[in-house]
Protein backbone atom coordinates (compact mmCIF):
# COMPACT_ATOMS: atom_id res chain seq x y z
CA UNK A 1 0.00 0.00 0.00
CA UNK A 2 1.11 3.60 -1.33
CA UNK A 3 1.56 6.11 1.37
CA UNK A 4 0.50 9.53 -0.13
CA UNK A 5 2.89 12.22 0.69
CA UNK A 6 1.13 15.74 1.64
CA UNK A 7 3.41 18.22 0.33
CA UNK A 8 3.47 22.00 2.02
CA UNK A 9 1.11 24.37 0.82
CA UNK A 10 3.02 27.67 -0.07
CA UNK A 11 1.84 30.77 1.56
CA UNK A 12 2.21 34.30 -0.60
CA UNK A 13 1.57 37.71 0.37
CA UNK A 14 -1.03 39.65 -2.10
CA UNK A 15 1.05 41.96 -3.91
CA UNK A 16 -1.86 44.99 -3.77
CA UNK A 17 -2.95 44.44 0.14
CA UNK A 18 -0.51 41.95 1.38
CA UNK A 19 -2.80 39.50 2.55
CA UNK A 20 -1.24 36.20 3.34
CA UNK A 21 -3.20 33.55 0.61
CA UNK A 22 -2.39 30.16 0.43
CA UNK A 23 -1.19 29.17 -3.46
CA UNK A 24 -4.49 26.50 -3.76
CA UNK A 25 -7.04 26.45 -6.04
CA UNK A 26 -9.13 27.99 -3.28
CA UNK A 27 -7.34 31.85 -4.87
CA UNK A 28 -7.87 31.66 -8.86
CA UNK A 29 -6.55 34.82 -8.83
CA UNK A 30 -3.24 34.25 -7.33
CA UNK A 31 -1.27 35.35 -6.85
CA UNK A 32 -3.54 38.34 -6.22
CA UNK A 33 -6.27 37.38 -3.02
CA UNK A 34 -9.37 39.00 -5.04
CA UNK A 35 -10.52 40.13 -8.44
CA UNK A 36 -10.58 43.61 -6.67
CA UNK A 37 -6.78 43.05 -5.75
CA UNK A 38 -6.14 42.02 -8.98
CA UNK A 39 -7.70 44.75 -11.44
CA UNK A 40 -6.11 47.64 -8.79
CA UNK A 41 -3.07 46.36 -10.02
CA UNK A 42 -3.92 45.98 -13.55
CA UNK A 43 -5.33 49.64 -13.29
CA UNK A 44 -2.21 51.07 -11.69
CA UNK A 45 -0.22 49.92 -14.73
CA UNK A 46 -2.45 50.74 -17.40
CA UNK A 47 -1.82 54.62 -15.67
CA UNK A 48 1.89 54.20 -15.56
CA UNK A 49 1.43 54.61 -11.56
CA UNK A 50 3.65 51.12 -11.73
CA UNK A 51 6.86 50.67 -13.83
CA UNK A 52 9.24 47.93 -13.99
CA UNK A 53 12.97 50.04 -12.93
CA UNK A 54 15.88 51.15 -15.92
CA UNK A 55 15.58 52.90 -18.92
CA UNK A 56 13.26 52.75 -21.63
CA UNK A 57 14.92 51.15 -24.69
CA UNK A 58 11.95 53.00 -26.27
CA UNK A 59 13.98 56.33 -25.30
CA UNK A 60 17.16 55.40 -27.42
CA UNK A 61 14.85 54.57 -31.05
CA UNK A 62 12.02 57.31 -30.69
CA UNK A 63 14.43 60.24 -29.42
CA UNK A 64 13.87 63.27 -31.23
CA UNK A 65 17.84 63.93 -32.74
CA UNK A 66 16.71 60.94 -34.88
CA UNK A 67 14.17 62.47 -36.51
CA UNK A 68 15.72 66.09 -36.82
CA UNK A 69 17.17 67.29 -40.17
CA UNK A 70 20.08 69.10 -39.10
Amino acid sequence: MKQEIEKPTLSVDCPSCKTSIQWTEKFPERPFCSVRCKNNDFIGWANEEQRIAGSSSYDDIFSESEFSDS
